[in-house]
């Protein structure tokens, strides 16, 4: 999963979210657990925009303190987004070489929709990629990290993506 680190400041009344590798995106709380809460909403606008905006999304620095994870899901689509943008291949491209039309990509570069992980391995394989999953031993939450409120919930059926040609 990918986790990106947050800034918080307390300005007596309320706790100041910002992210160091998003200067544009802040967030507040009335306490700190308030204000991490609305970090991931803060942080899913931001990485919207950039997709939408067609820039390149930072990796995550390596920042110490607490983190906003993002879930599974999330993480795949920033790959997927990623490896277009590495190899050049828009929106379009991945549609033709899906054999499938410009909206189911769309949904899959769409961070709020539930796609499928088998969808988003057929569009990652479309791009020279390959979708990695790891199970590790869970540990206690550190101080400032939560649980995506994604997480546990159960995507909504979605409609299969035609078999890329020459798979």
């Amino acid at each position: 999963m990918v986790r990106y680190p947050v800034a918080l400041e307390s300005d007596g009344d309320t706790v100041l979210v910002s992210f160091p590798d998003f200067p544009e995106a802040h967030t507040f709380g009335d306490d700190e657990e308030k204000a991490l809460a609305r970090a991931e909403n803060a942080l899913l606008t931001v990485l919207d925009a950039y997709i939408r905006d067609r820039q390149d999304i930072p990796a995550p620095s390596r920042a110490g303190g607490p983190h906003v994870p993002l879930s599974g899901l999330v993480s795949a689509k920033l790959g997927l987004y990623g490896a277009m943008r590495a190899s050049g291949i828009g929106k379009a491209e991945l549609a033709r070489r899906l054999g499938c039309h410009l909206p189911q990509v769309d949904r899959l570069l769409d961070l709020g929709h539930a796609s499928r992980l088998d969808q988003l391995e057929q569009a990652l394989h479309a791009v020279g990629r390959r979708l990695a999953v790891s199970v590790v031993p869970a540990r206690a939450p550190a101080r400032g990290a939560r649980r995506s409120p994604s997480a546990g919930k159960r995507p909504g059926p979605t409609r299969r993506l035609p078999e890329p040609e020459g798979a």
